[in-house]
């Protein structure tokens, strides 16, 4: 052997040599989510503190992620690997995945990515379109959460969940009396439009409860404004870090805070109409508001997109993309079961559920609302 080559091979040997001593460190705040399935795969999210870039990664990516704490070596995780796994992490997989999170900025010493442009105020259109109407949303919605934080504690929040489950049972055990409610609603103008009024502005507090929500768990809210779709304007409150807050409760408390806030609002409402005379005029309009109002909080809580009970259930499930995960299950189906072998059981039957499901609520939510217009207009 030549000299060139021995010393070729010596350096070969040093580098593998040094890559197999290097102690990786995680870069300080990237952001690992849990466990969820994404059709027929099992990911986490992996997300850099600065930049905001995501990608997904497997179980057993994510196991060796979290290994990487600066004082193991390649021997060290290839150990905690076949220990877990039962298998020897091959040497190449170990570069790959080093080489990945190194060219994504993920590992300790990495230099910092330019953060992103921050999104233009207003986009869109006349006709569609949205504007951001609050200049930093995270510490508004602070802000918001200091003054709230009283009223979030168990205390307060559990007998208005109470009072809320009473106020939906006693509106709706009477569906004769909803009807006539809702007529007479409708057929008084003056009512109605401040009514109308109100429920714009429970919407808007609808979007502020989710931001607060997940400034309580430690959530970052990064926009706060209007969205339009000619002729209708509704409030947005976009929270980040969605997937990455602690526990699934937490995931669940700021998906059905929206909905929460809804209901609270109807309950000076359901008081007064609690303590009228059943026989007192007022009655009636008063029972229309409080099965509008209902209708529309519970509406959210529909389990389709991108309504708030969409993602309840997804986390509920501990699943993501739902919806289109099952449209493309259904696609394959259709192919024979060969063609969703990869999936394993539990996947085929959220997806085959989902899709019973989904079909069934669409069919009661068109029946319903086409029963309801007849009645009300053959009254």
């Amino acid at each position: 052997m030549s000299a060139v080559d021995r010393t070729s091979n010596d350096r070969s040997a040093g580098g593998r040599s040094a890559a197999r001593a290097y102690r990786p460190l995680l870069r300080p705040g990237v952001l690992v989510g849990p466990a969820v399935l994404r059709g027929p795969r099992t990911v986490h999210l992996v997300k850099h503190p600065v930049s905001g870039a995501a990608f997904e990664v497997g179980p057993k990516e994510h196991f060796v992620i979290g290994l990487l704490d600066g004082t193991r070596d390649a021997d060290d995780v290839v150990a905690a690997y076949a220990e877990r796994f039962r298998l020897r992490l091959p040497e190449e997989q170990w570069t790959r995945l080093l080489g990945l999170l190194g060219a994504r900025g993920l590992l300790a010493g990495a230099p910092d990515p330019a953060p992103p442009e921050p999104p233009p105020a207003r986009t869109g259109t006349f006709w569609k379109g949205s504007r951001r109407t609050v200049a930093d949303a995270h510490a508004t919605a602070g802000h918001l959460h200091r003054l709230l934080s009283p009223l979030l504690r168990p205390w307060a929040q559990l007998p208005l969940v109470a009072a809320s489950l009473v106020m939906i049972v006693a509106v709706l055990a009477d569906p004769a009396a909803l009807l006539d409610g809702l007529s007479a609603l409708l057929s008084r103008p003056l009512v109605l439009a401040p009514f109308a009024v109100l429920l714009w502005f429970s919407v808007c507090l609808h979007e502020l409860a989710h931001g607060v929500a997940a400034r309580h768990y430690g959530g970052v809210v990064t926009e706060i404004g209007l969205r339009w779709r000619f002729p209708a304007m509704m409030m947005y409150c976009t929270v980040d870090n969605y997937p990455f807050l602690p526990g699934r409760r937490a995931k669940l408390v700021v998906a059905a805070a929206g909905a929460h806030v809804n209901l609270v609002l109807l309950l000076p409402v359901a008081l007064w109409w609690a303590l009228l005379d059943a026989a007192d005029p007022a009655r009636p309009v008063l029972t229309g508001m409080l099965f509008a109002g209902i209708v529309q909080a519970l509406g959210n809580l529909v389990p389709l997109p991108p309504l708030d009970g969409y993602r309840i259930l997804s986390h509920l499930l501990g699943v993501t993309h739902l919806a289109p995960e099952t449209r493309t299950y259904l696609a394959l189906r259709r192919r024979g079961r060969e063609a969703v072998a990869a999936y394993p059981p539990r996947a085929r039957r959220i997806h085959t559920s989902y899709a019973v499901a989904s079909a069934a609520l669409v069919l009661l939510a068109v029946g319903g609302t086409c029963a309801a217009v007849v009645l009300l207009l053959f009254r």
